[in-house]
């Protein structure tokens, strides 16, 4: 029984509908809790709390409609799942429906939510366990139905990853599937036994003439309501004896008159015998009575009968000249005795209500009566008839033509009746139901623990499923950490080699007695060595990235100016010079500066390089 709340929210009754409306999907008859919640699920991750701001993202956002319905239609399944309920099947259920049928007579099957295949092909295995691969190709069809177009598409590859049949033994695996990288494939021979397509369970037609019907865990998603309708679609899908095979979850505890348990531990059922048969139309045939004198005037009283005829009626010659009109006919179609004469084609009754013309030749060449069920005809604003027009050839003894009588039987009145007949049955129907509550009133604990049941059910299939994105977060989080760890390794390695290489060059430049400065095309400092350092007094932090010719220092450093420019324009290869200065000490001295180029492995300058020695050493 149904514990959902008896007044939904009708924000979230407005998503419903859109979903209806947009994309054809109704999940009004699904469960509201288990529903309400997975919508919720897909909201929060997009960030949005309210439903109204939900329908406007679907209706700019028409990707988010898959996403919607992938968390909405869990496809969690799997080979075999229940093995004991498979099991069951495979050693009671299938034996007993063959023996009841002849060797050569088809099997018919239904996987009612097949999801991504894995119900459909555990069934073809099973049938082919007990057939034999040839006679299950000639007599095993199996239907696999699902309202999601995605998982049905994953189903027709037929292809499975080796997480996804570990379900299955070895030897099923080398019987039934072919090796594909690493894949493994359903056979192609049997997989042309299993035909895949949409069907919703709540509005589309049942598949007829079935002889095992297998819907497991799909029920459970639906309200009480909703499982009655199919149900009974299941009960007219199934032939005479039919088997239905449910999930463990599914008890059908309120439709006994339908179904009658076969092993209800493993939730096998028999279908009940069928509904009473249908009334046929019976026709009694009219007795002509023996004429026992003449009756005079019957011409006369012929035409008086004619025009004075309940329904309207044309006559018209085997030259489709029309040759008689009654009074009805010229009240509703506005005809007159002028239009006698005329041909049917210039009338306007001849394409209006309904296009007599092809009819009326029909009859004629074939000699038989033609029925126009159905036809609507608008004669003024609001007022809508119904027709049912029957055009009858009129023949000579001898099957010679006279003519074709064309009757409009006006129906408008009894299709009301009609109407108001389902109606009235509908009203039956909800009155059977109240008083049927009555009863199941009495199962209300049971039914309230099975509604239990199937929560708890649902609650595991969906922290299955979260746990299945959440294995597969975590794959991609460990890949993505495995490759920082790489790359950060690697900039470990670079670090201690270019440490290694500074460490190497400063020791050079310590070790050399000279002075040493390295400049930028800018002539901004890059090197200041210890030489430098001695000679003029100025330490490396105060000269590393100043503009050499900006230096207090002894040596006149305009005068390197030209030198400098000629290194770094590379019109100089080497250039010498001689220059008078004063050192750290405040001494005079000479010193022989060397500027020269720095070059790329290509080449071009990218700074130049002076050497500076003085003529004393410096103390």
């Amino acid at each position: 029984m149904d514990t959902e709340p008896v007044e939904p929210d009708s924000k979230f009754e407005a998503v419903l509908k859109y979903l209806k409306e947009a994309r054809g999907f109704d999940f009004t008859g699904y469960k509201r809790t288990s529903l309400a919640r997975r919508v919720r699920r897909r909201m929060a991750q997009v960030d949005i709390e309210d439903f109204s701001d939900y329908v406007d993202l679907l209706q700019v956002n028409p990707e988010e409609f898959n996403a919607l319905f992938n968390t909405i239609l869990i496809n969690v399944t799997d080979f075999f799942r229940d093995a004991e309920a498979w099991d069951h099947v495979r050693a009671d259920v299938v034996p007993q429906l063959l023996a009841e049928r002849g060797p050569d007579d088809p099997i018919r099957v239904w996987s009612a939510g097949c999801a991504g295949g894995q119900e459909a092909y555990s069934l073809a295995m099973v049938f082919a366990d007990a057939l034999g691969a040839e006679r299950f190709r000639q007599r095993v069809k199996i239907y696999a139905t699902d309202v999601d177009e995605e998982a049905l598409g994953q189903a027709r590859q037929a292809s499975y990853s080796a997480a996804e049949v570990h379900n299955l033994t070895e030897e099923q695996l080398q019987r039934y599937f072919d090796q594909q990288g690493n894949r493994h494939v359903f056979r192609k021979d049997l997989r042309r036994s299993v035909i895949f397509g949409r069907n919703d369970l709540v509005q589309d037609a049942p598949i007829s003439r079935i002889d095992l019907l297998v819907c497991r865990n799909t029920l459970m998603y639906f309200n009480a309501e909703t499982q009655g309708k199919i149900l009974n679609r299941f009960h007219f899908a199934l032939s005479p004896r039919g088997m239905l095979f449910l999930g463990k979850a599914e008890m059908l505890l309120s439709h006994t008159r339908i179904f009658d348990p076969v092993d209800l531990k493993r939730r096998t059922f028999r279908r009940t015998p069928g509904a009473p048969a249908g009334v046929g139309n019976l026709v009694p045939h009219a007795r002509v009575p023996d004429r026992t004198g003449d009756v005079g005037g019957l011409a006369e009283l012929r035409e008086h009968a004619f025009a004075a005829g309940p329904v309207a009626q044309v006559v018209i010659t085997g030259e489709d000249i029309v040759a008689l009109i009654n009074q009805q006919a010229e009240i509703a179609f506005g005809l007159s005795h002028r239009d006698i004469g005329r041909p049917l084609r210039d009338l306007e009754i001849s394409y209006r209500p309904v296009e007599l013309r092809a009819y009326v030749e029909r009859s004629k060449v074939e000699r038989r009566a033609i029925r126009i069920k159905d036809v609507e005809w608008s004669r003024s604003p609001g007022e809508v008839i119904w027709f049912e027009i029957h055009v009858n050839p009129l023949v000579h003894a001898d099957n010679g033509l006279l003519g074709v009588t064309i009757v409009f039987h006006d129906v408008t009145a009894a299709r009301k009746l009609l109407e108001e007949l389902e109606h009235t049955n509908r009203q039956l129907e909800t009155a059977y139901e109240e008083l049927q509550s009555t009863n199941e009133e009495l199962e209300t604990t049971n039914e309230e623990l099975q509604s239990t049941v199937e929560e708890l059910e649902t609650t595991n299939e969906e922290l299955q499923s979260t746990n299945e994105e959440l294995e597969t977060m975590n794959e991609e989080l460990q890949s993505t950490n495995d490759e920082l760890q790489a790359i950060n390794d690697t900039l470990r390695e670079r670090s201690a080699e270019l440490d290694q290489v500074n460490d190497f060059l400063e020791a050079i430049l310590t070790s050399v007695r000279f002075g040493v400065i390295v400049v930028d095309p800018d002539l901004r400092v890059l090197v200041w060595n210890r030489g430098t350092e001695d000679l003029w007094g100025l330490r490396r932090d105060e000269a590393v990235g100043a503009h050499l010719l900006n230096l207090d220092i002894g040596l006149p450093v305009g005068e390197l100016r030209s030198a400098v420019r000629g290194a770094l324009s590379g019109t100089n290869v080497e250039d010498v010079l001689l220059l008078d200065a004063i050192n750290r000490r405040g001494r005079s001295t000479t010193v022989r500066v060397v500027v020269a180029p720095m070059r790329r492995q290509d080449g071009t300058s990218q700074g130049a390089i002076l050497v500076m020695e003085p003529s004393d050493p410096v103390e």
